[in-house]
C-alpha cells in the first residue's frame, strides 16, 4: 500500500508546474519497470478514494505505456495478468461515475484492442466486441456513449470480422444518430461514422454501402454547431481531404451546409472557418467533383470577401516596428488563404468572373477596409488565376496603382503588397510593361515618412520588382533608385541610432541588396556610397532584437561583392570577413533559430564565389559552425490523437497525420537553416574543388544519411547533389581514398533511388547517380549494386507504364473535364522527367562498363522495347530510341544482337511527325555508322535518302525542327566519313556543304567541322571547287561557326580550321577575296579563331 501511495504522489509531482519537481519525477518514472508501472497505473485509475487528477493523469500515461511500448510490455505479462488487465478495464468502464475517467479508460481499451488485432486480422480480446455490441443497445446513456468512444478511436476494431458485421455496424450508427433524447450521443455516433469513413477511405464499396449514413452526419455538424462543438465539423473536413468521394451523392447538401454556417455571424469564428475549410479543401482534393456547383463556389466567395473585410481599427499599425506574425486565427487571413488555394485549386476560368465584379465594388468603397480586402483579395487570386489575369493585366496595374497614393496607410500597405505580389506572378511581362509606372509610384510610397510600416512594404515590393527584372530595363533607373535608397539608409540609420527603430532599413538594405544582384557591374559606381554605412550596421548591430537587421545587412554586403566583382570589392574583402568571423567567433552562443545564422552561411558562401581560391583559408574558422547548422537534429515525436490537443502548431510544431488516430509531429526551428548549411557546402565543394579535400570525409558522412531526411525535400536534394562534387573533391588523395568514399556511398545512392516519394528530389537523385559512375567509371559497381539497381529501374519503368494506365481511366471518369486533362498533362510530364533520368542512368552504365554490361541490360530490354512502340506517346519513343542509341554506341558490334527490336522502329522513326523522334533516330544513324560495325552497313545505306527528305522538307529549319534537322545532317556526315560505301559520297557532299553550319546543336556541330577538316586537308575536289572557288563559302562556314560559339577554341577542330584560314592567308588575293565577303561579325570570328589557336 505504501508503495502505491509513493506513486501517488510521483504522479502528482509529473503534473507539478516546477520544472526541476517534474524532471525529476520523469526520471524516476522512466526507472520503474514496465510491468510494474502497468499495475500502478491500472490501480491508480481504479483507486476511486484517489485525486481525480491523479486518476486521469495515470489513465493518459498507461494509454501511451501501451501506444508506445506494448511490444516490450505486454507479450512478457503472464496469461492471467492479461486476462485481468482486460476485465479491469471494461469493469471501469462499466462502474465509473466520472464521465472524464471513463472517456480515458475508453481509449486505454481502443489502444489495447489496436494492439490485440493479429497480422491476420484477428481480434485477440474477442470480449471487447462482445461489450461494444451490449453496451450499444444498454439503456445506460454512459455505456452507450463509451462503446462509440472505443469504436471513433478504433475504427478498425472488428478485424477480419468487419465484413461479416458490416449491417450491424451500419445498424447500430444509424440507430446511435437517431438518439432524440440524447444529443451527446447523436454527436459521438457521427464522429464514430466518419472516422469508420476515413478508415476504409479505399473501400469504394464499404464508402456507396455506408453513403446514406452522410445525412445524418450532416445534420449533427449543424446541431453539435448551434451547441458550440465543432468536432463533428472536423471531421467533415477530414472527409473532404481524405474521402471526398464519399460526399458525392450529397455534395449539394454538404456544400450548402458549409454556406449556412460560413454566413452565420452569430457563430464562433472558428466554426465559421471550418465550414469555409470543407469547400476550400474540395477545391483541392476534388475539384473536378465542385466545378459542377459553381453556383455554391459563386455563393462562397462573397463569405470569404467578407471575412477579409472583418479588420480591427488600430491606431498604433502604421508606426508598428515588431512585425507580428500574422494571426492566423483571424477572419481577414483564414478568408485570405481560403481564396488563394480555392483559386488554384478550381482555377482562374472558373474563380475571376466570379470574383471580378466584387473587387470592383470593394475598390470603391468609401470604407478603407472594404478597399483593403479587394487589394489583399487580387494579390491572392494572382497564383491561380494566372492565365486570366494576364489579358486583363493593364487594366488591374492601373487600378492598383491609384492606391498607392489612397488616403488611409493600410489601403497604401495593400496597393504595395498586390504590386509586389503581382512582379512575382507575373514576372517578367510585368516588369517589361509597367516598369516606369511601378518603379515610380514605389519611390513615391517609399518616401511616406510618417508612416514606417508602408514605406517597409513599398521597399518589400520593389524588392519583388527587382529580383525578376531584366537587366536592361533595370539600368536606366538606377541612379534615381540608387539615390531614393541612400537618402532613406541614411535617414534611417539616424532613426536606429535615435529611437531604435529599424523596421524601414531591414527592408532597405535587402532592397539595396536586390537592386545590385539585378545591375551586376553597373552598381560599381554607387559601392562606396553604401559599403561604409553597411560594415558600420554590422558592426554596430549586436542587440538581440537587431539580429535580423544584422542578418539582411551582412546578405547586402556579400550579394554587393558579388555584383561588383573580385577587383572592386577586394580591399573590402578582408575587412568583411573578418566582421563576418567576429560573428562567427560567438556562434555557439546563437540559439537554433537565430535569423542571422543563415544569412552568415550564404554570406560565406558568396564570398567564397568571389574570392575563389582565396577562400581557403577561412575554412577552419567557417567549416566548424556550417557543419553544426548542417547536423541540427530536429524534435520528434509520434503523438495520438489526445496528445495532440495540448501542443499546438503555433511552437512551432507541424503535424502529418498518419490515420488510425496517430500524427507524426516535427518542431520546424532550424530546418531551414539546416537546409542553408547544406546547400553551402555544395557549394564549397563546387568552387573550392580540390581545395576542398581536407572536409569531404566529414561532410561525406554527414550527407550520406541525409538522402533519407524526409523532412525537409531541400536537404535531400543538396544531399544528393554533394556526391559527384565531394568524389571530384577527393581525386587528388589517389584512386584507393577515392574508391572507397564511393564505396561509402553507392548503396546510399542506389536505395534512395528506390525509396524517394517525391519526383523532383527523385530526379536529382538519379542525376547525381549518373555522374558518379561517369566518374568512377569502370568497375565501380559489384553484382549487388547491379541487381539492387537492375530491380529499381525495372520497377520505375513498370510503374511509367501504370501510372499512364491509371490516366487513361480518369480521363474516363465522370467528373473529368479540361482542367483535369491539364493537371494530369502535368502528371504526365513528371513522369516523363523520371524517364529521361532512367536514360541518364543507363547512359552512364554503358558508357563505363561497354559490351559486358548486356547481359544485364536484358532484363529491362522487353520494357525499352515497348517503349519504342509505334502507339506510345512521342515522349515514351523518344527516349527509348535514345537508350537504344547509347546501346548502339557503347556497346557495339554486339549491339546487333538486338537489332531485331529497334532497327526498324528507328529507321521509321527518321520521318516521325515529332521533331524530338526524329532526332532520337538520327543520332541513331550517326552512331550505327560511326560504332555500329559490319552488320549496320544496309541500314545506313537505306536511311541516307530518309535523312535527306527530312533535311529538304520546306520547314526543316523552323523553331521546332532545326535541332531534328542538324542531327540529320550529323548524321548523312557520319555516314559519309564512316562509312563512305554506304553513300554515293561525290552526290551528297556539295549538298552538305550547302546545309552547314549547324547553329543549335553544338555537339554536332563538331563532328561536322571536324568532317570539314578532313575534306580540306586532304584537298577533297568537290570541297574546295575548281580553282579553289568554294574557299570563300567555306570562310563563311567557318566564320559563323565561330561567331555562333559552334567552335569552342578548346576544342582540337578549331586548331585545325585555324591552320586552314592561315594557308589562305599566305596567298594574297585569295585571301582579300575571302575576306570581302564576310561582315565585320563573321571578320572579327575569323580574327579571334586565329588569336585562339
Amino acid at each position: 500500500m505504501a508503495e502505491q501511495q509513493q506513486f501517488y504522489l510521483l504522479l502528482g509531482n509529473l503534473m507539478s508546474p516546477d520544472n526541476n519537481v517534474r524532471k525529476q519525477s520523469e526520471e524516476t518514472y522512466d526507472t520503474i519497470p514496465g510491468q510494474t508501472k502497468i499495475t500502478f497505473l491500472l490501480q491508480a485509475v481504479r483507486d476511486p478514494s484517489a485525486a481525480e487528477e491523479v486518476r486521469q493523469m495515470a489513465a493518459v500515461l498507461l494509454r501511451r505505456l501501451l501506444s508506445s511500448s506494448f511490444e516490450e510490455i505486454y507479450p512478457g505479462l503472464t496469461v492471467d495478468m492479461q486476462a485481468a488487465i482486460k476485465t479491469e478495464l471494461l469493469t471501469s468502464i462499466q462502474q465509473e461515475t466520472s464521465t472524464n475517467i471513463r472517456k480515458k479508460v475508453c481509449d486505454i481499451a481502443a489502444e489495447l484492442s489496436r494492439n490485440l488485432i493479429d497480422d491476420d486480422g484477428n481480434n485477440q480480446w474477442p470480449e471487447v466486441l462482445k461489450f461494444l455490441f451490449d453496451s450499444v443497445n444498454s439503456d445506460n446513456v454512459g455505456l452507450r456513449e463509451a462503446a462509440l468512444h472505443i469504436f471513433w478511436n478504433f475504427p478498425g476494431i472488428f478485424g477480419n470480422q468487419q465484413q461479416h458485421y458490416m449491417d450491424v455496424i451500419k445498424r447500430m450508427l444509424v440507430q446511435c444518430m437517431q438518439d432524440q433524447a440524447n444529443p451527446q450521443i447523436r454527436t459521438l455516433a457521427a464522429r464514430a461514422a466518419a472516422s469508420f469513413v476515413l478508415s476504409n477511405e479505399g473501400n469504394t464499396a464499404l464508402l456507396k454501402h455506408f453513403s446514406d449514413l452522410l445525412p445524418g452526419i450532416l445534420q449533427a455538424v449543424n446541431d453539435s454547431c448551434y451547441q458550440g462543438d465543432d468536432s463533428v465539423l472536423k471531421s467533415l473536413v477530414e472527409i473532404a481531404d481524405t474521402a471526398p468521394k464519399y460526399l458525392r451523392p450529397n455534395l449539394e447538401a454538404t456544400l450548402q451546409l458549409c454556406l449556412k454556417l460560413c454566413a452565420d455571424t452569430n457563430l464562433p469564428n472558428m466554426h465559421r472557418q471550418l465550414a469555409l475549410e470543407v469547400i476550400v479543401t474540395l477545391s483541392e482534393t476534388a475539384a473536378a467533383m465542385l466545378r459542377k456547383h459553381t453556383d455554391i463556389v459563386a455563393q462562397s466567395v462573397p463569405q470569404m470577401l467578407a471575412m477579409m473585410v472583418d479588420l480591427e481599427e488600430d491606431e498604433d499599425w502604421a508606426m508598428a516596428d515588431e512585425l507580428e506574425d500574422d494571426d492566423f486565427d483571424s477572419n481577414a487571413v483564414a478568408g485570405e488563404s481560403a481564396l488563394d488555394r480555392i483559386a488554384c485549386g478550381l482555377g482562374g476560368k472558373i474563380i475571376l468572373p466570379l470574383i471580378k465584379q466584387h473587387i470592383r465594388q470593394m475598390l470603391q468603397n468609401s470604407d478603407w477596409k472594404y478597399r483593403h480586402a479587394g487589394l489583399m483579395a487580387l494579390s491572392a487570386i494572382g497564383e491561380g488565376c494566372h492565365q486570366q489575369m494576364e489579358a486583363i493585366l493593364n487594366e488591374t496595374v492601373i487600378s492598383v496603382l491609384h492606391f498607392c497614393a489612397d488616403p488611409h496607410p493600410r489601403v497604401r500597405y495593400a496597393a504595395c503588397n498586390a504590386i509586389g505580389q503581382m512582379a512575382t506572378d507575373f514576372a517578367p511581362t510585368f516588369q517589361k510593361k509597367f516598369h516606369d509606372k511601378v518603379i515610380s509610384a514605389l519611390l513615391q510610397t517609399m518616401d511616406d515618412q510618417s508612416n514606417p510600416r508602408v514605406q517597409a512594404h513599398a521597399a518589400a515590393a520593389l524588392i519583388n520588382f527587382t529580383e525578376d527584372c531584366p537587366k536592361s530595363l533595370l539600368i536606366p533607373y538606377l541612379e534615381s533608385l540608387v539615390q531614393h535608397l541612400h537618402v532613406i539608409m541614411v535617414t534611417k540609420l539616424q532613426e536606429l541610432f535615435q529611437k531604435g527603430t529599424k523596421l524601414v532599413l531591414e527592408q532597405v538594405v535587402t532592397s539595396i541588396a536586390s537592386v545590385a544582384d539585378t545591375a551586376e557591374e553597373k552598381f560599381v559606381p554607387y559601392y562606396d556610397l553604401f559599403m561604409p554605412s553597411l560594415k558600420h550596421i554590422v558592426e554596430i548591430a549586436v542587440q538581440k532584437e537587431l539580429r535580423l537587421l544584422r542578418g539582411k545587412t551582412i546578405e547586402c554586403i556579400s550579394l554587393i561583392g558579388l555584383a561588383v566583382g573580385k577587383e572592386k570589392f577586394m580591399p573590402d574583402a578582408y575587412a568583411v570577413m573578418q566582421l563576418l568571423l567576429k560573428t562567427q567567433t560567438d556562434f555557439n552562443d546563437l540559439d537554433d533559430d537565430d535569423p542571422q545564422i543563415s544569412y552568415m552561411i550564404s554570406a560565406w558562401a558568396r564570398m567564397c564565389k568571389i574570392l575563389g581560391k582565396e577562400f581557403q583559408q577561412y575554412l577552419p574558422v567557417v567549416m566548424g559552425p556550417l557543419l553544426k547548422t548542417a547536423s541540427i537534429k530536429p524534435e520528434v515525436a509520434l503523438l495520438d490523437t489526445q496528445d495532440m490537443e495540448n501542443i499546438s502548431e503555433d511552437d512551432g510544431w507541424e503535424f502529418v497525420n498518419l490515420g488510425d488516430q496517430q500524427s507524426f509531429g516535427i518542431k520546424t526551428a532550424g530546418l531551414e537553416e539546416k537546409s542553408t548549411a547544406c546547400q553551402m557546402l555544395v557549394c564549397y565543394a563546387k568552387e573550392l574543388k580540390e581545395g576542398f579535400v581536407e572536409y569531404t570525409e566529414q561532410v561525406v558522412k554527414l550527407m550520406v544519411p541525409l538522402l533519407k531526411f524526409y523532412f525537409h525535400d531541400g536537404v535531400r536534394v543538396a544531399a544528393a547533389e554533394s556526391m559527384p562534387l565531394l568524389l571530384e573533391c577527393a581525386r587528388v588523395r589517389g584512386p584507393e581514398y577515392l574508391t572507397q568514399m564511393w564505396l561509402f556511398m553507392c548503396d546510399a545512392l542506389i536505395k534512395a533511388i528506390g525509396t524517394e516519394p517525391d519526383s523532383d528530389v527523385l530526379s536529382e537523385i538519379m542525376h547525381s547517380f549518373a555522374k558518379c559512375i561517369e566518374l568512377m567509371g569502370d568497375g565501380c559497381l559489384n553484382n549487388e549494386h547491379f541487381e539492387e539497381l537492375g530491380g529499381i529501374l525495372k520497377s520505375k519503368l513498370e510503374e511509367h507504364f501504370k501510372n499512364q494506365e491509371l490516366r487513361q481511366a480518369k480521363r474516363q471518369d465522370e467528373d473529368y473535364d479540361e482542367q483535369v486533362e491539364e493537371t494530369l498533362q502535368d502528371e504526365d510530364e513528371n513522369d516523363v522527367y523520371i524517364l529521361t533520368k532512367v536514360s541518364d542512368v543507363l547512359h552512364s552504365v554503358f558508357s563505363s562498363y561497354k559490351e559486358k554490361v548486356l547481359p544485364w541490360f536484358e532484363q529491362l530490354l522487353q520494357l525499352i522495347v515497348q517503349l519504342i512502340c509505334p502507339n506510345r506517346p512521342w515522349a515514351d519513343r523518344q527516349w527509348g530510341l535514345c537508350i537504344f542509341d547509347d546501346v548502339v554506341e557503347h556497346c557495339s558490334p554486339s549491339s546487333f544482337k538486338y537489332a531485331e527490336y529497334f532497327l526498324r522502329p528507328m529507321l521509321q522513326s527518321l520521318c516521325d511527325s515529332s521533331p524530338e523522334v526524329r532526332q532520337a533516330a538520327a543520332y541513331g544513324v550517326g552512331v550505327m555508322a560511326q560504332y555500329g560495325g559490319e552488320n549496320y552497313r544496309p541500314f545506313c545505306t537505306e536511311a541516307i535518302p530518309l535523312l535527306v527528305r527530312v533535311i529538304q522538307a520546306a520547314d526543316s529549319r523552323s523553331k521546332e525542327n532545326v535541332n531534328a534537322t542538324e542531327n540529320c545532317i550529323s548524321a548523312v556526315g557520319k555516314v559519309m566519313r564512316f562509312r563512305p560505301e554506304c553513300a554515293n559520297v561525290n552526290e551528297i557532299l556539295p549538298h552538305w556543304i550547302s546545309w552547314l553550319p549547324l547553329n543549335e546543336d553544338k555537339e554536332e556541330a563538331v563532328h561536322t567541322f571536324d568532317f570539314l577538316c578532313d575534306l580540306i586537308e586532304s584537298n577533297n575536289p568537290i570541297v574546295l571547287g575548281p580553282d579553289n572557288s568554294n574557299l570563300p563559302k567555306l570562310f563563311l562556314i567557318i566564320a559563323d561557326g565561330v561567331a555562333n560559339e559552334s567552335v569552342k577554341s578548346e576544342d582540337a577542330c578549331s586548331k585545325r580550321l585555324a591552320n586552314v584560314v592561315r594557308q589562305v592567308q599566305v596567298s594574297g588575293g585569295l585571301w582579300s577575296q575571302c575576306i570581302a565577303t564576310l561582315t565585320e561579325t563573321q571578320q572579327k570570328a575569323i580574327q579571334d579563331l586565329l588569336n585562339a589557336a
